[in-house]
C-alpha cells in the first residue's frame, strides 16, 4: 500500500499516473529493448569487441538487468505479472531465479518487520540467538561484511552460498513447483552460458566469475546501507542522494524511502517526486540521508556501518 505525505501529495501522484508517459511506460519499454539489443550485440559481436571490452561492457549491463527485474516485479511496464515475468525471466545475472527474487522481495516490502532477521527476507542483520551460537570466525565475517570493502569482496559469494544452502535444504521439503522452478532456471542459465561460450569473446566461466559475480557485488553497494533498525518503520529506509552512474544503474532506487512508500511508482519518476518535497521526505525518515555513494566509501570502506546483530535481539 502506498504511503502519501499528505492529501495534496496523493493528488500529485494520481495526476502523474494519468500522464502519457506513465500510461504507456515507454521509458521502461525503451530500457528493456535497449538492454536486449546491447546484450545481444556484445555477445554476437564479441569477437570484434574483444575480451576486455566485452567484460567492461557486460558488468554494468548485468547490474542494470537486476534493476530492470526489480521494476518488472513491481508491475512495470505492464499490469500483468505473467507478461512481466516473461520479459524478465532470462537469467542474465545467473544466480537468482526470477520467482525467488520476486517472492522474497515483495515480502521485504512489509515495512513493519523491515530489517528483522527471520521476518525480512532481505535483512542484513542476524538474530541474537544466531550471534551467540556463532563461532568467532563467523562473527568476524559478519563484521567484515558490514564494511563496504568487505561487502564488495565477500558479499556476493556469501549471498550465493547462502542461497544455495537454503534452497538445497528446502527442496527436500517442498513439492514439484520448486523443483520445476529450479529446473527451468538452470536450463535457462545453460542457454545463456551456451550463447556466451559459442559466440562471445569470453568463456562461460569468465561470464560467471568476471561478469555475473562482480555485477552482483556492485548491486550490493545499493543494499549495503539502504535500511537500518529503528522503532519507527518510516525511519528504517534510506535516502541516498546519489546522481551519478550508480544511481542510473540502480534505476534511482537509491531514493529508497520514496520507493518503499510508493512501490508502484516507476523508476523514471522517483527523482522528480523526491525533489518536489525533499524536506518532507528527509523529515519522514528522521534525516536518514546519505549524500552519494562516495560518502559511504569514505566513511565505511574499512569501518563497519553498524553492528551485524539486530538491536532488538540484544
Amino acid at each position: 500500500m502506498p504511503n502519501y505525505l499528505d492529501d495534496a501529495h496523493r493528488a500529485e501522484i494520481v495526476k502523474l499516473s494519468t500522464t502519457l508517459t506513465s500510461r504507456t511506460e515507454w521509458p521502461t519499454w525503451l530500457l528493456l529493448v535497449g538492454f536486449y539489443l546491447a546484450w545481444a550485440f556484445i555477445i554476437f559481436y564479441g569477437q570484434v569487441l574483444g575480451e576486455v571490452f566485452s567484460l567492461v561492457l557486460l558488468v554494468p549491463l548485468v547490474v542494470l538487468w537486476m534493476s530492470i527485474q526489480h521494476e518488472l516485479i513491481h508491475g512495470h511496464p505492464t499490469r500483468w505479472p505473467a507478461i512481466n515475468k516473461a520479459l524478465g525471466f532470462l537469467p542474465f545475472a545467473v544466480w537468482y531465479p526470477y520467482d525467488i527474487y520476486r517472492d522474497t522481495h515483495l515480502a521485504h516490502h512489509n515495512d513493519e518487520v523491515l530489517t528483522v532477521p527471520g521476518q525480512d527476507p532481505e535483512s542484513r542483520y542476524v538474530s541474537g540467538a544466531f550471534w551467540l551460537r556463532s563461532p568467532r570466525y563467523i562473527r568476524t565475517l559478519l563484521w567484515v561484511n558490514k564494511t563496504l570493502g568487505g561487502r564488495l569482496l565477500m558479499g556476493a559469494p556469501l549471498a550465493v552460498i547462502a542461497l544455495a544452502g537454503s534452497e538445497i535444504r528446502g527442496l527436500f521439503h517442498t513439492g514439484r513447483i520448486a523443483w520445476r522452478m529450479w529446473a527451468a532456471h538452470l536450463l535457462s542459465v545453460g542457454v545463456v552460458l551456451a550463447l556466451v561460450e559459442e559466440y562471445s569473446a569470453i568463456s562461460a566461466i569468465q561470464y560467471l566469475f568476471l561478469v555475473s559475480l562482480p555485477a552482483l557485488s556492485i548491486a550490493m553497494i545499493r543494499s549495503f546501507y539502504e535500511h537500518r533498525p529503528s522503532t519507527y518503520p518510516e525511519h528504517r529506509t534510506v535516502i541516498n542522494e546519489s546522481s551519478g552512474l550508480l544511481s542510473w544503474l540502480f534505476l534511482n532506487l537509491n531514493l529508497h524511502l520514496v520507493h518503499h512508500d510508493l512501490p508502484g511508482l516507476p523508476w523514471f519518476y522517483l527523482p522528480r517526486v523526491y525533489r518536489a518535497r525533499r524536506e518532507q521526505w528527509i523529515a519522514r525518515n528522521n534525516g536518514y540521508v546519505i549524500h552519494g555513494y562516495f560518502q559511504l566509501l569514505q566513511k565505511h570502506l574499512v569501518s563497519p556501518v553498524d553492528c551485524p546483530r539486530h538491536p532488538a535481539e540484544h
